[in-house]
């Protein structure tokens, strides 16, 4: 009743959020809704919400329209093992622009491969003295973080085997401030799939280790409030300082660090720079993976949400200013309080104005931009413009007609705007297409013409893509192998091809010959999709994953394309393909005709 009279007084109706699977976010979430005055559902609702906040993933609710904040796969997307082999592949193509990704290995499966590739960089250079870091796949929180010199000294005995882990070479040169090592947490938003949306905070925070740094040594090799940045970690330390200012402490924001730069005569736009092409090639590695799970949980033709979702990016600056990434958060914690100890084993929620500065404005500035009356208000106050103007008949015959039918369309679109907007957009469509025909807007009392975000700041959200498309296009090469994957898979909902699939994109393509028989390509599936299968990549149905498609893929681009770079080679293959698909897709319209 309170919408509908809202309608009726010339108000907007309110988007509404079900926020009743939002969890350690809800805080933040419940002053961004203040602010925007959009209604929350904090026990869901029984109608359809707007949108769907949820905590953890994509599945926590059952939802089949409106839009969500979490897309299908991300969690296991940005796992330590999955993000590696991404970036890796990328590595393989672009080994210059993926030099932001420390060398990694992934055990126990590659344990053989690191200890003998440690070897021989070792007896090339004596005077390398590495260290490593330990990271198993499924932690967070610095939990089971270690630092190693020697693959020797990895945890072999059952550990790796139950709980698969990352190790990398540990940055030894990380940027201190005040003497101490920090990363930093800056928030992303994917807005959207396809096309490719990215914005990125533009502020962040920095987390403080809460002892001075000290390069690795076996003697410091266990202080973790040394090495390890994670707030989770140094919380215990007696040394950490919660602080009201952005500015000291051991969590500050990431621009108070950069006027520390910039007053040291830092060149802080170059960081910037960096960092935005960071984060755009790393979204470009996961996103070829993301649309497979994508068409799974949401097929193209059938009813279900859009997906929206913030990411935490943490990176290092090495003492060059070069950015590190060290791993990618699906589920970046919002909270804006931080636990303190009253007295011995009593514990109190104290706000942290830092946290709240920088967390509620992207989640307030990430709902401004997925508003979904936002489109539909604008096509109204576009057709208002218009009929500001009504067209003048030379017949007054012609007028008469022409003022009823603008009367009619005029009710028609006030009946929609007092249903708050909720209608479906081809009934918005369609009344805007006979408005364009001459209507007016005579009469319409509905009032579009209020700023929506009036007394908001501005966006915090700055997109990057794709205003910067054409520096970062032709790195999707395994966007467009996915996509010739996803062709293929046949049935709805799987993100597996069988072998069947594979031999009719062999055999679509036309890669097959005299050199390249359909026996050969049968073993070449089977050797391929046997061994990813024995890495423990997902067992729920059998197949060859994407991972392996695109392994399968470099093969047969190397065995056509012999001369050329990898990266020439790929693209050469993927343009011949794409080629031949669309000569079958017109040859097969044209005998549809």
């Amino acid at each position: 009743g309170a919408e509908e009279r809202g309608a009726r007084a010339g108000r907007r109706p309110r988007v509404t959020v079900d926020s009743s699977k939002a969890k350690t976010s809800l805080e933040a979430l419940k002053i961004s809704l203040r602010q925007l005055r959009w209604r929350e559902f904090p026990f869901g609702r029984r109608l359809p919400c707007d949108i769907y906040w949820h905590g953890v993933s994509f599945h926590d609710n059952y939802i089949f329209s409106g839009q969500v904040n979490k897309f299908p796969g991300m969690t296991e997307m940005v796992r330590k093992i999955t993000l590696s082999r991404a970036v890796r592949t990328m590595q393989d193509l672009f080994p210059i622009e993926y030099n932001f990704y420390p060398r990694s290995w992934i055990l126990p499966e590659e344990f053989p491969l690191f200890v003998t590739e440690v070897r021989m960089m070792k007896e090339s250079d004596p005077s390398w003295k590495p260290t490593f870091i330990v990271k198993p796949d499924g932690g967070c929180q610095g939990d089971g973080i270690y630092l190693i010199k020697d693959p020797s000294d990895i945890r072999l005995a059952g550990s790796l085997q139950s709980r698969p882990a990352v190790v990398q070479e540990y940055i030894c040169k990380p940027l201190l401030v005040d003497k101490l090592k920090f990363d930093i947490r800056l928030y992303v938003l994917l807005k959207s799939l396809e096309p490719l949306e990215i914005y990125i905070a533009k502020d962040g925070l920095s987390r403080f280790c809460t002892e001075p740094y000290q390069e690795p040594t076996l003697k410091n090799l266990h202080q973790v409030f040394m090495h390890l940045t994670n707030y989770s970690l140094n919380i215990h330390s007696g040394n950490f300082i919660h602080s009201d200012s952005v500015n000291t402490g051991s969590k500050r924001t990431f621009s108070s660090i950069l006027c520390r730069l910039s007053s040291r005569g830092a060149d802080v736009k170059k960081v910037w720079s960096d960092i935005i092409s960071l984060v755009i090639k790393t979204i470009i590695a996961l996103t070829p993976e993301l649309k497979v799970y994508y068409q799974s949980d949401i097929p193209a033709g059938k009813p279900g949400p859009t997906c929206f979702q913030i990411l935490g990016f943490d990176i290092l600056l090495m003492n060059n200013l070069k950015p590190m990434l060290l791993e990618v958060n699906a589920n970046p914690s919002m909270r804006i309080e931080h636990e303190q100890e009253l007295s011995p084993g009593v514990f109190e929620n104290v706000p942290s104005p830092v946290d709240e500065e920088v967390k509620v404005a992207v989640i307030r500035d990430t709902l401004r931009l997925v508003d979904p009356q936002k489109k539909k208000r604008k096509d109204i106050q576009a057709l208002l413009g218009k009929w500001q103007h009504p067209c003048r008949s030379s017949s007054g015959m012609k007028d008469k007609q022409h003022k009823h039918h603008s009367l009619k369309l005029s009710l028609k679109l006030k009946f929609y705007l007092k249903l708050g907007l909720s209608q479906t957009s081809e009934h918005v469509s369609e009344t805007k297409e006979e408005l364009l025909d001459g209507g007016s807007a005579e009469g319409l009392e509905y009032d579009t013409s209020k700023n929506a975000e009036a007394g908001l700041p501005s966006l915090c959200l700055k997109q990057v893509f794709p205003k910067y498309a054409k520096q970062f296009n032709y790195l999707r090469l395994v966007d467009r192998v996915a996509a010739l994957f996803i062709r293929f898979l046949g049935v709805k909902g799987t993100t597996k091809l069988g072998p069947t699939g594979f031999r009719t994109f062999i055999r679509n393509c036309k890669l097959s010959n005299s050199n390249f028989s359909m026996a050969s390509v049968d073993i070449l599936y089977i050797d391929i999709t046997r061994r990813w299968n024995s890495m423990g990549i997902d067992h729920k149905e059998s197949g060859m994953c994407l991972q392996a498609f695109v392994e399968a893929f470099f093969c047969l681009a190397q065995k056509k394309y012999k001369s050329l770079p990898l990266h020439e080679q790929v693209a050469s293959l993927i343009d011949f393909c794409e080629y031949q698909l669309a000569a079958l897709d017109e040859k097969r319209l044209l005998c549809g005709r």
